[in-house]
C-alpha cells in the first residue's frame, strides 16, 4: 500500500475534486465519518457545510484541508467494505479518528485507490498538528496496516537493479471483464507510461492487453477528423465488441494527445535505445542458430514483446520491439538497418521461404493486417499504478510549456 497525504488551504477545491469524478461516473463516496447519515443521502451542499462549519470556528488555521490518497496493489481485489474498514483504522492511527472525513473510491486507474477527505480544525476549534504526519504518523499507519490486513507491502516491490517483480497482467478478454472499464485502464496506462512515436508503436504496446487503437478507413469521416476508437482484440487479432471513443475515456487520449506525444517521446527514449540493441544482439550470439520461438522466449526474458506486422497478404513489412522495463517502442529499422524485419527473419532459421526481399520493406507504416506476436514481456508497472502523483508529468503540454513573464506596464 502507497499512502499520499496532501494539505491544502480550501475545502471545497478538494470536496469538488472527488464529487466531480463521482458526476463522471468514476468514482463513488462509499463512507461519511461523523456526518450521521449515510453517504449516498448527503448532498455536496451538506457535505461542504459539515467541514466549513468547523473551518470558521479557526480563521486563524489557512492549512485547514486534509486530502489522503491510500493505493493499493493492482493484484488485490478490494470489497468497499474492505475499503473502509482500511479507511477507518488508517484514519484512527493518524489521529483523525474523531474528524469528520468522506472516503471515495476510485475507478479511474489500473490500480485500487481511496481517497479520503477531511479537515484538522476540531470541534473546540483547535487545530490537530499535521507537520510531517505523511513521514511520520502515515509512514508507521501504512505499515501496520499492511500487516493487519495482510497487504502488497510497498517494500516488496523493490527488487534488484532498481526494478520491479514482473507481474501476470490478465489480459482483457471479451465478455470476461467489463469492457469499457478494462479498455480505459490499459489505455491509460499505455499512453502514459510508455515512450512511443508513432500510431503503429503504440498499437504495438497495446497489443499486449488485447486491444488496438483504429483510426477507421482510408477517407472515412473518422479518419478525416482524426477521430479515434479504442477495440478489443480476440485471440487472432479480430476486432471484437463495442468500440470506445478515445474522447469518452478519462484522460482523453484522443489522436491529437498522442501526436504530442510523439514529438515528446522521441527525445525521452533515446537513452534506452542501446539496451534493446544489446538485448537482441545476446540472443543471437548465445544461442547461434535460432528460431523465432527460441528467439521469442528469449527477448521475453529480457522484459522485451516482439511484434512481426504483416500486410493481408502475409508480407512481412516491420518489426517491433515494446521493452516493457524501460517502457519504450522501437521499431527494428529505428534501432538500425541490422535490426529491422528483414535482417532479424534473415537470422531465424524457419523463417518461411516466400518471405523475399521484395516482400519485406523496412518501413514500418500502419497496416490493418494481421500482427505475429513473438512473446509477451513482463510487466513491470507496479511502482507506476501505485504511485499517486500530484502533478501529472506525462502530459506533454506540461512538459514543454514555456513560462511566460508578465511584461509589467508603464504607469502613466
Amino acid at each position: 500500500m502507497v499512502a499520499k497525504v496532501i494539505s491544502g488551504k480550501t475545502i471545497r477545491g478538494a470536496l469538488s475534486y472527488n464529487e466531480n469524478k463521482v458526476k463522471l461516473g468514476v468514482a463513488t463516496c462509499i463512507m461519511a465519518n461523523q456526518f450521521g447519515c449515510d453517504p449516498y443521502e448527503l448532498a455536496f451542499r451538506a457535505k461542504l457545510n459539515r467541514f466549513e462549519k468547523l473551518i470558521t470556528r479557526n480563521q486563524k488555521t489557512k492549512t485547514n484541508t486534509l486530502h489522503i490518497s491510500l493505493n493499493f496493489d493492482v493484484t488485490e481485489n478490494l470489497h468497499p467494505e474492505r475499503l473502509c474498514q482500511i479507511a477507518s483504522v488508517y484514519m484512527d492511527k493518524i489521529g483523525f479518528g474523531n474528524q469528520p472525513y468522506l472516503v471515495y473510491q476510485h475507478h479511474d486507474a489500473a490500480h485500487p485507490h481511496i481517497h479520503i477527505l477531511t479537515t484538522n480544525i476540531q470541534e473546540d476549534s483547535k487545530r490537530i498538528d499535521i507537520h510531517n504526519i505523511g513521514r511520520n504518523e502515515s509512514e508507521k499507519a501504512r505499515k501496520e496496516i499492511e500487516e493487519t490486513f495482510n497487504l502488497v507491502r510497498a517494500e516488496s516491490k523493490t527488487k534488484k537493479h532498481g526494478l520491479i517483480n514482473p507481474i501476470d497482467v490478465k489480459r482483457t478478454v471479451y465478455g470476461k471483464s467489463e469492457t469499457k472499464r478494462s479498455i480505459s485502464n490499459a489505455v491509460r496506462l499505455v499512453a502514459q507510461s510508455y515512450k512511443y512515436t508513432s500510431l503503429p508503436e503504440f498499437n504495438a504496446a497495446l497489443r499486449q492487453f488485447n486491444i488496438v487503437a483504429d483510426r477507421g478507413s482510408e477517407g472515412s469521416q473518422m479518419n478525416l477528423k482524426k477521430g479515434l476508437l479504442y477495440c478489443l482484440l480476440d485471440t487472432h487479432g479480430n476486432k471484437v465488441g463495442i468500440p470506445i471513443k478515445a474522447s469518452s475515456i478519462y484522460t482523453k487520449p484522443t489522436l491529437p494527445y498522442l501526436e504530442k506525444q510523439f514529438k515528446l517521446n522521441d527525445a525521452l527514449r533515446q537513452p534506452h535505445k542501446a539496451r534493446v540493441k544489446s538485448c537482441i544482439d545476446r540472443c543471437f550470439t548465445r544461442m547461434g542458430v535460432i528460431t523465432q520461438a527460441v528467439f521469442g522466449q528469449a527477448l521475453q526474458q529480457e522484459g522485451i514483446y516482439a511484434l512481426i506486422r504483416q500486410g493481408k497478404e502475409g508480407r512481412v513489412f516491420g518489426i517491433t520491439f515494446v521493452d516493457n522495463k524501460t517502457k519504450c517502442v522501437f521499431n527494428g529499422s529505428d534501432l538500425g538497418k541490422a535490426y529491422s524485419a528483414k535482417s532479424i527473419l534473415e537470422r531465424i532459421s524457419d523463417t518461411p521461404t516466400t518471405n523475399n526481399p521484395r516482400s519485406i520493406a523496412d518501413n514500418e507504416n500502419e497496416s490493418s493486417g494481421k500482427l505475429t506476436e513473438l512473446n509477451l514481456g513482463a510487466f513491470e508497472v507496479i511502482n507506476d499504478l501505485t504511485t499517486a502523483k500530484q502533478v501529472d508529468f506525462s502530459s506533454p503540454d506540461a512538459a514543454m510549456r514555456r513560462r511566460k513573464k508578465k511584461k509589467k506596464g508603464r504607469s502613466h
